[in-house]
């Protein structure tokens, strides 16, 4: 399992969250995507954290990223890819349930 977190900055909220809103739906149909959720910052209301489960790094990288899936999601995401802050594959150390 790793854990992929994707940091964003996006002033049009409404239309971020309804592109992502669409965009889950191929990702649950991907067999590598365990879990996901999207999150705002309290804060400051215009950044976003996506933190997507993988089965693994390799099968998020050469399975997901190549399937219709991948083609799916990304064709609602594509707009706010400038947007994307950081994206990086975490891998857990400490968890409530370890």
């Amino acid at each position: 399992m790793i854990v992929e977190y994707i940091r964003y900055e996006v002033a049009e909220n409404a239309e971020f969250e309804a592109a992502y809103r669409r965009a889950v739906v191929p990702l649950e149909k991907s067999p590598q995507c365990l879990d996901y959720e999207l999150s705002r910052c309290v804060d400051e209301s215009d950044h976003y954290i996506l933190r997507i489960i993988w089965t693994s790094a390799k099968d998020h990288l050469e399975g997901f990223r190549h399937s219709e899936h991948f083609m799916e999601f990304f064709a609602e995401i594509k707009p706010y890819v400038s947007n994307i802050q950081e994206m990086r594959h975490y891998e857990p150390v400490i968890t409530k349930d370890a």
